[in-house]
């Protein structure tokens, strides 16, 4: 049987490399770990999880066929366990970066919980997930 204990890494196609990475850098707090040149790939760390970001017009990149967007998205969303969780201080850094959210109670890993949903700048949709009532 395999268990899954948690998120290793998550890999998103982009448009707009330099945008993407300074959306999860200062706003989610992600920090650069390494770029591997061959197939394009870069990686920022958030805890013990990977964010790779590949480039649409890169060799992975193409790969994958058609860009992100409204139309065609990758992936539905990533949730990130956020700890600790203060609410308050969490929308206002969204707010200081032109993000709102509403906090609603939302199952997860670890039960009932507040959540927030926010998106990248590239509409990738994105949960932000607190610890269990």
């Amino acid at each position: 049987m395999i268990r899954i204990q948690d998120i290793d890494h998550v890999v998103f196609r982009v448009r707009d490399l330099d945008r993407m990475v300074r959306f999860y850098t200062d706003v989610l707090g992600a920090v650069f770990e390494t770029y591997q040149e061959g197939p394009g790939l870069y990686q920022l760390r958030v805890g013990t999880s990977l964010i790779d970001l590949v480039p649409v017009d890169g060799k992975l990149g193409r790969m994958g066929g058609a860009a992100p967007g409204r139309e065609g998205r990758n992936v539905d969303h990533v949730c990130f366990r956020v700890r600790p969780w203060d609410q308050a201080a969490i929308l206002a850094h969204l707010a200081a970066h032109g993000l709102t959210g509403e906090v609603v109670s939302r199952y997860g890993a670890d039960g009932d919980g507040p959540s927030i949903y926010i998106e990248d700048p590239e509409g990738n949709m994105l949960e932000l997930k607190g610890p269990p009532a």
